[in-house]
């Protein structure tokens, strides 16, 4: 049977991929794809915390995606709705010191410095339109949506031992391009676009690092500049993204 992994192995595994003191980490994951890790889905949070230190900030989906709006509205309650993405996840959110934002599908869970701050306005309606606005909920991508925060302050994107499917910031991608149709077209169509192959020109052109942590296979980068590489190519190029 094969050794666990320590929270210390796997703490040198983030620093080593390139996650430094004082950042802040928005985290797509799957927990199984670590291998056996002594102390669980706990150590993991843990390993995380000590690469950030005391200065970062941890963010996670804590997203309920029922099949439909309706289910998803009737089911909200932010202290007690699971989180559908993955075991990682629903621990981070039901951790002590743990925030949540207020969002019938797409809630942020923080953890970390000024954490609660980071997600406490995801009410407010400020900024991008999007298919999953819901009155009286916020802007889901909105100014003070959290994953909107976090691209505008120069967060990093941890992905760990999950394709680009995962890659919720693909929807920002789809929000920045609509809004800026709008400004041209109260009509413009909303473009949804295929995930994996968004990812795949990203990891062709784009600044990131890959490595190991445990047994899963990692990717890292800013997300301010996938993003906005994605844009401009969705922008340029839209036909081989479009579903």
């Amino acid at each position: 049977m094969k050794t666990p992994y320590t929270r210390e192995k796997l703490t040198q595994d983030f620093t080593d991929l390139g996650i430094e003191k004082g950042d802040t980490l928005f985290i797509h994951s799957s927990f199984k794809s670590l291998g056996p890790v002594e102390g669980g889905a706990g150590a993991v949070i843990s390993a995380l915390e000590d690469a950030v230190g005391r200065d970062g900030l941890i963010l996670m989906p804590s997203f309920s995606l029922l099949p439909s709006r309706d289910e998803r509205i009737q089911a909200w309650n932010i202290e007690r709705t699971p989180s559908t993405v993955g075991w990682l996840t629903e621990y981070f959110r039901q951790m002590s010191d743990t925030f949540r934002s207020d969002h019938y599908s797409h809630a942020i869970a923080a953890r970390g410095k000024r954490a609660k701050a980071f997600v406490a306005d995801h009410r407010r309606r400020e900024g991008y339109e999007s298919p999953w606005d819901q009155y009286p909920w916020g802007k889901t991508y909105g100014t003070h949506s959290p994953m909107f925060r976090a691209y505008e302050a120069g967060a990093k994107l941890l992905m760990i031992g999950v394709d680009y499917e995962s890659s919720t910031y693909a929807h920002l991608v789809e929000v920045i391009h609509w809004n800026r149709c709008l400004a041209e077209d109260q009509e413009a169509e909303y473009l949804r676009l295929e995930r994996k192959e968004l990812g795949a020109f990203w990891d062709a052109h784009g600044q990131l690092k890959r490595g190991m942590v445990g047994d899963a296979v990692c990717r890292l980068f800013r997300i301010k500049d996938y993003v906005d590489t994605l844009v401009e190519e969705v922008e340029w190029n839209p036909r081989p993204y479009v579903i």
